[in-house]
């Protein structure tokens, strides 16, 4: 049986989605030995030990959680929409602070936490591609944007999140600097080598004009308190929809 799927049967942890994190997290250890892979294969009844359990579905959670935190935002009692919600990180921490409801918007399928997908506060819009959503699509008025894309520039996308917030409304977005930097930047494995920071003030540049022509400012942004699962270093940026 996979390592996942035992720690969740066994009652370790509420999903396979908490579980993978937590492995991931190097935060398991089997027969005394730190587990790194989900997939490990269990055999008998091993000696387990969860040295730190997760807060959230994924790894993602605790990047928005160190953004809420930084830029003093409070989500309770908010209608969230969350773009590339994916596992559901994002869609987790900002249930777990109080929001209201949420929108797990992502271009895949059948990725979202089972307990997230069951949660009758959750709204799972799959299959669904973001550069082409607006306000019409929402029954309701959506006061926040949380976003976390991968394999697409998040500046593509800014447009529909203006057509969606009215005046005054933030939006966070964790920024991946190897879907935002040009080609020429990126090194073996995927990883952006960035030691004087020149590429990031161009990411940051790009994001700037592109979010002030969608009718955006951009207000705030932090270090992402981990790296991406590549290794890469990431950022959370905090924007406000403007008058």
């Amino acid at each position: 049986m996979r390592l996942d799927i035992y720690l969740t049967e066994k009652g370790f942890f509420q999903s396979r989605s908490k579980a993978k994190s937590a492995i991931e997290n190097k935060t398991v250890k089997i027969n005394g030995v730190v587990a790194d892979k989900p997939s490990l294969d269990i055999e008998g009844e091993p000696q387990v030990e969860v040295t730190q359990k997760e807060r959230f579905v994924s790894r993602a959670g605790e990047k928005l959680f160190h953004a809420l935190e930084e830029f003093n935002i409070s989500v309770n009692g908010l209608t969230v929409l969350d773009i590339g919600a994916s596992t559901g990180g994002f869609t987790d921490c900002v249930l777990q602070q109080g929001a209201k409801r949420v929108f797990a918007l992502d271009v895949g399928v059948a990725q979202l936490d089972n307990g997230l997908r069951n949660d009758n506060r959750v709204t799972v819009m799959e299959n669904v591609n973001a550069r082409y959503i607006g306000k019409s699509d929402f029954h309701t008025e959506i006061d926040m944007i949380v976003m976390d894309v991968s394999f697409i520039s998040q500046t593509l996308i800014y447009s529909a999140c203006a057509d969606i917030l009215s005046a005054g409304k933030y939006m966070i977005t964790l920024i991946k600097p190897q879907f935002e930097a040009g080609k020429k930047h990126i090194g073996k494995g995927g990883i952006v080598k960035d030691k004087d920071g020149k590429i990031l003030k161009e990411i940051l540049e790009k994001i700037d004009l592109s979010s002030e022509a969608c009718g955006f400012k951009r207000i705030g942004f932090t270090n992402s308190p981990i790296e991406g699962g590549d290794g890469n270093r990431e950022y959370l940026a905090l924007f406000q929809r403007k008058e």
